[in-house]
């Protein structure tokens, strides 16, 4: 597929994930080493291997500015583990070379974990939540943590993101 993505000079969304959909959840593939220092196991591991994703891409032709980077939430993730790449975003960007990152923890099951909510169509307000704690600025002029956000409902996502922004410029 990547040869097939360099022919055609397009932009590819190099996902993160362990083993297929029926694996991914297997403890194997959710270890992620010592998750209890702050996520440092899931983010440091999750970087590690986009990188390698990201590398295989550009030998394949597709050049990183053509990269962008998702960390998969809730694919080959614990509970733990997605609220570490939540909480780590502008961590995980650093650790991937301020690389344009993607999110979509949209309606997921750990926001149902968290909410009680069994019915994904309802799990929109712990988006906006976990949403926006990828958009956040860095502090240090760097800018944003995320450049796309996947999201079921975009009319809600947009005036959250934009009553947010308005909330982090006002003097």
């Amino acid at each position: 597929m990547l040869s097939c993505v360099a022919s055609m000079g397009v932009p590819v969304v190099i996902m993160h994930m362990r083993g297929n959909p029926k694996t991914m959840q297997h403890s194997s593939n959710t270890n992620y080493g010592d998750d209890n220092r702050e996520g440092e196991g899931v983010i440091a591991g999750v970087a590690k291997e986009l990188m390698q994703r990201c590398l295989e891409a550009e030998k394949a032709g597709i050049p990183r500015w053509l990269q962008i980077v998702d960390p998969g939430i809730g694919f080959a993730k614990n509970l733990n583990g997605n609220l570490s790449l939540l909480k780590g975003a502008e961590k995980l960007r650093k650790c991937c070379g301020n690389l344009p990152f993607l999110y979509g923890p949209s309606r997921k099951g750990f926001i149902g974990t968290i909410s009680g909510e069994d019915d994904p169509k309802e799990r929109d307000y712990g988006t906006i939540a976990a949403c926006l704690a990828t958009v956040r600025e860095s502090g240090n002029g760097a800018g944003e943590s995320c450049s796309i956000l996947r999201v079921h409902n975009v009319k809600a996502m947009k005036q959250a993101v934009l009553v947010y922004e308005a909330i982090m410029k006002a003097k």
